[in-house]
């Protein structure tokens, strides 16, 4: 099929615009504040193949890793019109157990195996498990919340009643948890509804013809960008300070061999996978590297199938950058997945100085939640990450007190915490001078402080509270980020990066987020 250059970005836009309206409708039907406010959800479409055609402006770190839950799908369940998929196994594509994902066949006309497949992944406040918010200090998967392997929530458009059932019966807040589902499958049904609408127009033919084009150019892209790094192998490594049970760093390791427009990302000799919940399973470090890579595009590229082609990734089994079930990965999605894209980027700046800011915060300064409302006498569990400080860059400082790299919500407005929540909001502001000097500075942290006003069950998930965002080119590296308990009764207590600590009412967590690494030499005088 010939490929006309104005049809081509037509199309384009057309596969992206679906993608987004997926988006605004979660966010617009959906119930708990960390999808309506928060904005913690990812969409995407994708070809008879289960390949990537487009993607929202969404998560990163739930985009790279998509895919092989969408293959999971259609590997284990032999969809047929008005089928839905849910699952969100992270030993079969999910990123951990909070993220739920739904996959959707379209079928257009009579035709007998799906023509298009979209999904979303909504990360969902409470999936159950041993502490409310489900991102607890655990040792193994089970501990983490209610697996979910792909099975049919949907069945000829209507819901599965019995896993509907199950899923609710395993969680503290069932009926949060059921609005943001039926969310979900709205999104998916608009999706649905506008393929079916393009392919009416244009014809089958043209729009499959489109679609992979479109993955054809973003690989013919990366590949372009490739070649544009010089040959070599290009060593960085960083650690983990911890996995919540112990205080010995793990080490991530990575060697990028760039040989003209192919690219190999290895993992070996990184740490065996370890004990608490920062193992990071193959889905999230394939999609961190990806994402690096991404990265060093300039155009306007989809992100989809063809970014994968040139790069290939080897992670060895066993190790922290893909574990083995049953470990733990409550962590590994939110802030391995930080670390991981830390060392690629670290990495490839020794081939591309001038291109590769410093570091950014390093972690998604995990808080969660979770008691009995005293207004309502119904448990409620909550969560949200914080941003911090982006890297500087050269010729642009970092921005302050925004999601960085493998994040991309946003920060949960003060009145929307007040609102749903037995909490008050004491202090929400930048945190000034935590970012690093340099002839572009590092972005601020944030710092935010909770009261709660009944006891209340917390869990803390955080990196980068001993050591510092890395900065790059003679900048300075970015504050340390630091977390506290500060009692009613006036007892100051200094946490770890990861804890888990009960609250009366009264007490105060305070969250100060690490700044970003300094980019370049500050000028003297």
């Amino acid at each position: 099929m010939r490929i006309d250059p104005i049809e081509f970005e037509i199309f384009k836009n057309l596969f992206v615009s679906i993608a987004e309206e997926m988006g605004v409708t979660l966010c617009r039907t959906g119930f708990s504040p960390n999808i309506k406010e928060r904005l913690d959800y990812s969409c995407a479409v994708y070809d008879r193949d289960g390949e990537t055609i487009a993607q929202g402006d969404h998560m990163p770190v739930h985009l790279g890793a998509m895919p092989l839950s969408v293959r999971a799908a259609i590997d284990h369940v032999a969809m047929v019109p008005g089928d839905m998929v849910v699952l969100n196994d992270p030993y079969r594509g999910g990123t951990h157990l909070p993220d739920i994902t739904l996959v959707a066949p379209v079928f257009i006309g009579r035709e007998k195996r799906p023509s298009f497949f979209v999904a979303n992944r909504a990360h969902h406040s409470d999936v159950g498990g041993m502490s409310p918010g489900s991102m607890p200090l655990a040792r193994e998967l089970f501990q983490e919340g209610l697996i979910i392997p792909p099975v049919r929530l949907m069945r000829g458009d209507a819901i599965v009643p019995d896993v509907m059932a199950l899923l609710l019966a395993n969680v503290r807040t069932p009926d949060e948890r059921e609005g943001d589902i039926a969310a979900q499958i709205a999104s998916n049904r608009v999706a649905e509804k506008r393929l079916r609408e393009i392919v009416a127009r244009y014809g089958a033919r043209r729009v499959h013809g489109y679609a992979t084009a479109l993955q054809d150019y973003t690989e013919r892209v990366i590949r372009a960008t490739i070649r544009e790094i010089p040959d070599g192998t290009y060593t960085f490594e960083d650690a983990l300070e911890d996995d919540g049970f112990g205080a010995v760093p793990i080490r991530i390791r990575v060697a990028i061999r760039i040989d003209g427009d192919r690219a190999v990302v290895d993992f070996t000799g990184s740490d065996p996978q370890t004990t608490g919940g920062v193992n990071a399973n193959l889905a999230i470090t394939l999609s961190a590297s990806l994402y690096a890579f991404r990265c060093l595009v300039g155009d306007d590229v989809l992100y989809n199938a063809g970014v994968r082609r040139p790069v290939d990734v080897i992670a060895p089994e066993g190790s922290i950058v893909n574990a083995r079930m049953p470990a733990a990965v409550a962590g590994g999605n939110v802030e391995t997945s930080q670390r991981i894209t830390d060392v690629v980027l670290g990495a490839l700046a020794q081939a591309l100085p001038a291109t590769i800011p410093a570091a950014s915060q390093g972690t998604m300064n995990n808080v969660t939640l979770g008691g009995v409302h005293p207004r309502t006498g119904r448990p409620f569990a909550y969560y949200e990450t914080l941003g911090g400080g982006m890297g500087g860059r050269n010729g642009l400082r970092g921005i302050s007190g925004v999601h960085t790299h493998m994040s991309n919500t946003r920060n949960t407005p003060v009145e929307a915490i007040e609102h749903y929540l037995p909490v008050v909001i004491t202090e929400y502001a930048l945190r000034a001078g935590s970012g690093g000097a340099g002839a572009f500075a590092g972005g601020d942290g944030l710092v935010r402080e909770y009261e709660v006003q009944c006891d209340t069950s917390v869990t803390t998930l955080s990196e980068r509270r001993r050591s510092q965002p890395y900065g790059a080119a003679g900048g300075e590296p970015g504050a340390s980020g630091r977390n506290t308990l500060i009692r009613s009764d006036g007892r100051v207590e200094r946490l770890g990066g990861k804890a888990r600590i009960e609250l009366a009412a009264g007490d105060r967590l305070r969250i100060e987020t690490p700044g970003g690494g300094g980019y370049g030499r500050e000028q003297q005088g």
